[in-house]
């Protein structure tokens, strides 16, 4: 199975569903409402990030709760997406991007589903590659570049923005961590689409608002679904060393 986490841009993945069935999925983290949609005669399980009317913010998600659920009905292939802000100029706002490393400044989120024994995950490839092929023939994207992780809610300030650049930071969000190392440690594949919404501080010549971020997003929609409906289609079943994530991680 499939699984989709998306925010804005997302929601009416159910459109082209041919079949919806949402459920609540008891996890140890807490409950979870899942989407379980038919489309091209697969089975696609659908979470809203941020839940209805976008009520959640960044900082206050339930990641584990999230990626627990999806596990639970099946999911073994996740595509993500995330509104970030641009410090590469290569990277311009419209673009979608497909990363392949992450600097993780979050703060105070729960990281890790393993607090009572120790398990050290490798993640010399932190989102699978396998995905990432899949997602380069299903439309116009990026391949590769780094994605930073704040804390959030509030945006960065242009010195962090200078700060991460230096670091070898390429875009900035504030919803993707801890999300893709806790996939990992449920051994599922995970990738992410990065929608560009914006310069970052600083790059931008304009001050940063949420309604600009929301604003490309709208705009980006169709292109948005038409790359994740290609997943969709072009998905397979497939072995992949994300499905094997434990096999020498525990102690």
């Amino acid at each position: 199975m499939i699984g989709i986490i998306g925010g804005s841009g997302v929601y009416e993945i159910t459109s082209k569903a041919d079949n919806v069935e949402k459920k609540i999925v008891n996890t140890d983290y807490g409950d979870v409402e899942v989407s379980i949609l038919d489309i091209f005669s697969k089975k696609v399980a659908f979470i809203p990030r941020h839940a209805s009317g976008h009520s959640i913010p960044p900082h206050k998600i339930n990641f584990r709760a999230n990626i627990d659920a999806l596990k639970n009905v099946g999911v073994t292939q996740i595509i993500a997406t995330n509104s970030v802000g641009s410090m590469n100029l290569e990277m311009p706002p419209g673009s979608f991007v497909i990363p392949d490393d992450f600097l993780d400044f979050s703060e105070n989120r729960d990281k890790t589903f393993y607090e009572d024994k120790v398990v050290h995950i490798d993640v010399t490839q932190p989102y699978c590659p396998h995905l990432r092929d899949i997602l380069d023939k299903s439309g116009d994207v990026i391949l590769g570049g780094t994605y930073v992780c704040t804390q959030g809610p509030r945006f960065e300030t242009p010195a962090e923005i200078k700060m991460f650049k230096m670091l070898g930071g390429d875009l900035v969000g504030m919803t993707g961590l801890p999300e893709v190392t806790l996939a990992r440690e449920r051994e599922m594949c995970y990738n992410s689409i990065c929608i560009v919404s914006n310069y970052a501080s600083g790059i931008s010549e304009n001050e940063l608002t949420i309604d600009e971020v929301f604003e490309m997003v709208d705009a980006l929609q169709k292109d948005l679904l038409e790359l994740i409906y290609n997943f969709i289609k072009n998905a397979e079943d497939k072995d992949c060393s994300c499905h094997h994530a434990l096999d020498g991680a525990e102690v």
